[in-house]
């Protein structure tokens, strides 16, 4: 039985402006992402961005001339995304629907060039939801059309809490066990405004793509620990920021750092 994510829903329905800023809280997470966009994508094409938000990547990429179809499970963020495309002149080339990633049906097209997922696999706390969401993925891609996903690292997470919610380490020793143990909380957390996350380590990620006939390119940490924090980065003037973000893209697949980034990209390509 697929679980219910209608508490996904209403957070993020009551979180608009918080998601929206998101990236900009964490430019190293999106730039070094965009690096990876920037590789894999093909020149030009059709891409349908799943768990699209307010637009984040698919405003970008539809001025880089790309057909963008924008899906969320949010009606609020969605609505938010259409009204940024439109205000920037980008009504043609963005299309955007309310859509679970696991049903993907309203989409009527397919054979697109790309897929992005870097977001949904975060929620779906069962592996058969996460399985769910990569086959329609598939099924929407063409042959040789690019998935990228992402996942929140089990093990990367903590210095992120620790800063955060210190507290938790006795106040919420459970849930903190329960995570380690099997990626997710016992119960709904109390201490984010109900944000159910699972959390994924890295030797299962490959598998699971690999399984549902995707051919890997890479796995990577986009947000490479021991450089620097995002006020740091932020801080930079142009020039260093070009010059560490080469440094955090060369680094961002080296093993012993995938497992340590907060978030993990996966990048793979529908072979057949």
């Amino acid at each position: 039985m697929a679980d219910d994510v209608s508490d996904i829903r209403t957070f993020y329905d009551r979180n608009v402006g918080r998601e929206q800023g998101r990236l900009e809280r964490h430019g190293i997470e999106r730039d070094v992402t965009w690096r990876y966009l920037d590789r894999y994508l093909p020149p030009s094409g059709r891409i349908l961005d799943i768990g699209a938000a307010a637009g984040a990547y698919t405003i970008p990429l539809a001025q880089r001339g790309y057909s963008v179809t924008a899906v969320d499970l949010s009606p609020a963020l969605i609505q938010e995304c259409g009204k940024r495309a439109r205000n920037a002149k980008l009504g043609k080339k963005v299309t955007c629907l309310v859509a679970d990633a696991r049903d993907l049906s309203g989409v009527k097209d397919n054979d697109f060039d790309a897929v992005l997922l870097l977001g949904p696999l975060y929620h779906l706390v069962l592996e058969a939801d996460r399985q769910t969401a990569l086959k329609e993925a598939f099924g929407k891609l063409g042959r040789g059309g690019i998935v990228f996903s992402s996942f929140i690292s089990r093990y990367g997470i903590w210095g992120d809490i620790m800063h955060k919610y210190p507290q938790h380490i006795e106040e919420h020793a459970d849930d903190m066990k329960s995570i380690l143990d099997k990626g997710t909380e016992n119960q709904l957390p109390a201490w984010d405004a109900r944000f159910r996350a699972y959390f994924a380590t890295p030797a299962e990620i490959i598998p699971l793509h690999e399984r549902l006939g995707f051919k890997t390119l890479a796995l990577v940490g986009v947000e490479p620990v021991g450089v620097g924090t995002d006020e740091a980065y932020k801080n930079l003037t142009e020039s260093q920021r070009r010059q560490w973000l080469d440094l955090m893209f060369t680094i961002s697949t080296e093993i012993s750092i995938i497992g340590a980034s907060c978030h993990l990209l996966y990048i793979g390509e529908k072979a057949s």
